[in-house]
């Protein structure tokens, strides 16, 4: 794998890490636990929670497994980039995405017990900006899998 390339994954992965870091703080800061602000009512509202649970709220209570589970995927990622000698683009940006959102969580879960959750769509469970990017990132990830084809 090239060094642009290997960089690049790092600098995604460090844009979506201080983007989830920012935006939590900035929402810390700015309401209560609970407290909402409508940005467009009925659709979509800034409301702070805590989350116990994996991403969108799914298997609360699970606060180890989760910061094992997240230490072993940031560990197996960094091992991916650093001694895959060929990743293509798709596999770069997807483990980016992870790497960061999941790096993004688990600070959450070390410092606080919970993650912090603002995004508030009415029709979804409260998420992040972590989530966000953890999402897509498999997603990426599994579209990958299903419609690569080897040379």
């Amino acid at each position: 794998m090239t060094y642009w390339l290997r960089s690049y994954i790092f600098l995604i992965a460090a844009l979506v890490f201080a983007a989830d870091r920012l935006t939590k703080y900035f929402i810390i800061k700015s309401l209560d636990l609970g407290q909402s602000i409508k940005v467009i009512p009925n659709i979509f509202h800034i409301t702070l929670v805590s989350n116990y649970g994996a991403a969108f709220g799914l298997l609360q209570d699970y606060a180890v497994f989760f910061i094992i589970f997240s230490f072993t995927a940031i560990a197996l990622i960094l091992l991916i980039i650093t001694k895959k000698p060929q990743l293509d683009m798709p596999l770069a940006v997807s483990l980016a995405l992870i790497l960061g959102g999941a790096s993004g969580n688990i600070v959450d879960r070390i410092k606080f017990g919970h993650v912090i959750d603002f995004l508030d769509f009415r029709i979804w469970p409260v998420f992040n900006i972590a989530d966000s990017a953890i999402s897509i990132g498999v997603a990426l990830l599994a579209f990958r899998f299903i419609f690569h084809r080897k040379a």
